[in-house]
Formats: structure tokens, C-alpha cells, sequence
């Protein structure tokens, strides 16, 4: 049974016994105690008995399906979903100590939403603890911060400083892993770091790559990088680390993933060949490769061994772009696969196509493409002059595959996407792109059947317009809005001439 619909049995058990209880008071109420002596004394006592059973009966029934009604918009005192999803599928016992300050406003709501989620699980024992009150107990846990929690299950105990449910259900869900498994990302080839400033924002497309006004002026630093996916993995409980691509010395063994993001020099063939190697013996491998990038061609035939085959060019389409940029393109329908189950609107500003490349022993799925009005430009600054020429139809972006390379090879897996910007630190945080490279990670991980939560992202707020938006705000406050001003002082300037 699903989340959604437990609450809705909740509900329907409460609003149930409610209704009974009514029912049976009002009853009481037309009761009529027949009899005289002790047979009316012995009806009257039948008849409280009765009630107070009823009564117990009702409270045990609505303990056990406790409804939790919030009619605020924003649902401001409901623990997230995806916390208390984390929380319904606790299959062993964790303990959540949270130390906070009586006083503290943001504090005592955090208590109230841990109350709500261990009330999910028997599984999630919770205490609060002022330490203003009881500086003894917070001393034993080494906790010196206000809205500290501890988290203990049975092989990890950490502490998390947070007010929010879901940084806690983060908590929970790196305090249950029995390992720590390792995400590698290769350098040596201009790759996005991970070790830099989460801040940059720029758009590219068909005007071209932009940091200034022609672009979206929001806080700008130096470098893309990863530093938004660093910062997630960490939160998931998975130990991010570079590792480098270089000829006859193998990748690490402990690298339970690794990620190529936007490699910008080329690969030389014996690299491939590390590669290949790494496949064998059951590796997990995401690619993210931009449009301008060759591939170098013994890398390019591993990858279509491996079930993707890469194409050139970039994909413009005219029907589903996000904001203006027909080169930005807007994914709303996916594959059933686990990477892409459940997930929203997702965009890639600046994608080449990836093909599936199926083979005997080889699984390979399309995740999305774009749509079927969709062609293939080689030259991303005169698009719209090959858009006579080009076939139209919908291309795939991204691949997922899996398989052995050979008979007596280990299973690996593979995730291609045709854009590395989508996962960078200026597209991270918007719409479903989190959701989709931190769900292939999970899926190279072999833990797709865990619960997922994206852990959350501070980003300035935005406002995001389409053309048509701004036209009609540019005709409202420089046409319309003086226009009025004029035409009234006209009128009574013509007015007062009479």
C-alpha cells in the first residue's frame, strides 16, 4: 500500500469513528431506562458499561489510524513525503535524540514534525531534549548546538544540524548503510571539477554562451564544476573522489561508479583500453558528454559495445525547448527504466543525440528524447538555415545499458547522456536534472529499489519568462501604461477648452 493511500485509510478510520461515536451519543440521548428497582438500576449501569467500552473501543481504533489534518497552502506543519517516505520503509530500529532550545521557534517545529514521522514507523524511536534544561544529557552525546540531532541505528551514529525533516531523513538513510560506496570522477581531460564553487550561472544556446546581460545576471563565479553533486553525494552517504584516466594503470578497485563529466581534451586509445578493462570487472560508468566534443574512436566503439552509440551535432527542437532556446531542450516524457521512474520536467541546454545500441548480451534503453519536430544541427549558430534540410524526427538523449562485454566478463552498467551541462552547478539545482543524475548514480550503484530524496539546494530566487511574457510586459509599461497618462492629459486639456 502507498503513502497516499494509507493516509487516505487513516482518514477514512478516523472520520469513521467519529461518525460512530455521534451516532451512539445521540442514541444515548432517545435511550429510555425501562423497569423499576434494581433491574432499572442494572439497565442504567449495562448502558454506561456499553458506552465506555464504546468509547475505549473508538480511542484504540483512532490511535491506531491517527489522521493528521493541515489545511495550510504550503502544508507548513506535514513532515515532507520524502521524509516520510524514508520513514514508512525503516525495516530496523533508529533512534533520533533531537537536542533544541524551548525558546526557539524553528526548533520546537522540527520537534513537532519528528513527533509526526515516528508516529509513520515503530521502527523510529524519537526524544526531544531542551538542553537549557538538561545540559547533562546533551554533554553524554557530545552535541554543544542548538537543533542538533542524533542519529543512532545499529552500525552508524551521527549528528546532523539541522531544523529541516529531510536533512534528518538524509541522516537516517547514511546512518542505515552498511558501506560507504565510492563515487570516482575522472579527470585528466579539462572534466568538471568537484571541488569548486557551487555558484556560477551562465545560459548558452543560440545567442551563444552569455555571463552578462544577454544571459541571467545571478551571482557568478568562475569555473562549472560539480560542486552541487559533490555536496548531494555526500549527503547520501557516498564518498565522492577523483580518479584519474591514465594508460596502463587501472582505476581504482573501490570505485563503485565512475563519472566522466564533460571531458574537454582528447582521450588517446590506450585509455579506452583502461576502460574496457573496468567494464570487465563489472564497473559502473556514466558519460556525459557534450555536443562539441569528439570522441576519440576506440573510446567511441567501447561505448557502442557497451550499448550507446554517440552521435554529432546538436539537437534543436522547435516544439519542447525550455524558456526561448530551441537548443535547450525540455524532457516531460520518459522511458520506463528506474533512472527516469516518476520523474518531473528536466531540461539539457545543449544536447547531441545518443542512440541505444542493443547487442546479444547487451540491454540498452533510450531514457528520453526530444519531440518528433526535432532535426540535427552541425552548425549551433545557423541552426534554423540547415532546419529546411534536416530530417525531422525525435532523438534520443541519454541511454542506459547493461551487460557483459564478453562471456566470461562481469556485469557492468552504463548511463550516456548527449550533455554534461544539465548535472553542472548552474542547472543542478533546477526542475528534475538533480533527480535524473542522482538517480542513474543510484542505479549504477545497484541500489535503485532504495528510497530517494534529493538533498536540498539553495539557489536564488528566480523568476523565469517566456518570450511572449516579456512582450506584453514590455507593451503594458512602455505603451499602455503612458499611453493612458497622455490620452488623460489630452482629455482634459480639451476638456477645459470648452
Amino acid at each position: 500500500m502507498s503513502s497516499e493511500q494509507s493516509e487516505w485509510l487513516d482518514a477514512l478510520w478516523f472520520v469513521g469513528c467519529i461518525a460512530a461515536l455521534m451516532v451512539m451519543f445521540a442514541a444515548a440521548l432517545r435511550l429510555r431506562a425501562y423497569g423499576a428497582g434494581w433491574r432499572r438500576w442494572a439497565l442504567r449501569m449495562g448502558v454506561i458499561a456499553l458506552a465506555l467500552a464504546a468509547t475505549l473501543a473508538a480511542n484504540v481504533a483512532v490511535y491506531r489510524h491517527d489522521a493528521h489534518l493541515d489545511f495550510t497552502r504550503e502544508a507548513a506543519f506535514t513532515p515532507s513525503r520524502e521524509a516520510a517516505d524514508i520513514v514508512r520503509s525503516l525495516r530496523e530500529p533508529v533512534q533520533v535524540v533531537y537536542f533544541y532550545q524551548k525558546g526557539n521557534a524553528a526548533g520546537r517545529a522540527a520537534v513537532t514534525m519528528l513527533e509526526l514521522l515516528a508516529r509513520l514507523n515503530s521502527n523510529l524511536s524519537f526524544e526531544a531534549v531542551d538542553i537549557d534544561r538538561n545540559p547533562g544529557r546533551a554533554g553524554a552525546f557530545g552535541v554543544q548546538l542548538y537543533n542538533t540531532a542524533v542519529i543512532a541505528a545499529e552500525t552508524h551514529r551521527l549528528q546532523v544540524v539541522t531544523t529541516d525533516d529531510r536533512e534528518i531523513a538524509l541522516g537516517i538513510l547514511r546512518a542505515l548503510r552498511r558501506r560507504q560506496p565510492v563515487v570516482c570522477f575522472a579527470t585528466g581531460h579539462g572534466e568538471y571539477d568537484i571541488d569548486n564553487f557551487e555558484f556560477h550561472t551562465h545560459f548558452e544556446g543560440s545567442h551563444t554562451h552569455s555571463h552578462n546581460s544577454e544571459g541571467m545576471g545571478l551571482v557568478q563565479m568562475q569555473q562549472h564544476g560539480l560542486g552541487r553533486l559533490r555536496r548531494a553525494i555526500e549527503k547520501l552517504g557516498l564518498e565522492p573522489r577523483k580518479a584519474e584516466l591514465r594508460p596502463g594503470k587501472s582505476l581504482p578497485q573501490d570505485c563503485a561508479v565512475l563519472v566522466d563529466a564533460n571531458p574537454r581534451t582528447p582521450h588517446i586509445p590506450a585509455e579506452a583500453d583502461v576502460l574496457r578493462r573496468y567494464f570487465e570487472q563489472g564497473g559502473s560508468y556514466m558519460l556525459l558528454v557534450e555536443p562539441d566534443f569528439a570522441v576519440e574512436p576506440r573510446l567511441a566503439d567501447l561505448i557502442a559495445d557497451a550499448g550507446a552509440r554517440i552521435g554529432e551535432g546538436v539537437i534543436v527542437d522547435p516544439a519542447e525547448h525550455y524558456f526561448t532556446d530551441e537548443q535547450m531542450i525540455a524532457i516531460t516524457h520518459y522511458a520506463n527504466h528506474p533512472v527516469t521512474r516518476a520523474q518531473a520536467l528536466s531540461f539539457y541546454p545543449g544536447a547531441r543525440p545518443v542512440e541505444p545500441a542493443p547487442r546479444d548480451g547487451v540491454r540498452a534503453v533510450a531514457l528520453f528524447a526530444s519531440s518528433a519536430r526535432s532535426y540535427i544541427a552541425l552548425d549551433r549558430m545557423r541552426y534554423r538555415e540547415e532546419a529546411a534540410t534536416e530530417p525531422k524526427r525525435a532523438y534520443p538523449l541519454a541511454v542506459a545499458a547493461e551487460g557483459r562485454l564478453s562471456a566470461d566478463a562481469r556485469p557492468y552498467r552504463m548511463v550516456v547522456v548527449g550533455d554534461a551541462d544539465f548535472a553542472s552547478n548552474s542547472f543542478f539545482p533546477y526542475l528534475a536534472n538533480a533527480d535524473i543524475v542522482l538517480a542513474g548514480i543510484s542505479w549504477l550503484l545497484h541500489e535503485e529499489r532504495l528510497p530517494t530524496l534529493k538533498p536540498p539546494v539553495e539557489v536564488l530566487p528566480l523568476v523565469t519568462l517566456t518570450n511572449a511574457e516579456v512582450r506584453w510586459i514590455f507593451i503594458l509599461t512602455a505603451i499602455l501604461l503612458p499611453g493612458a497618462v497622455a490620452c488623460a492629459g489630452l482629455g482634459v486639456w480639451l476638456w477645459r477648452r470648452r
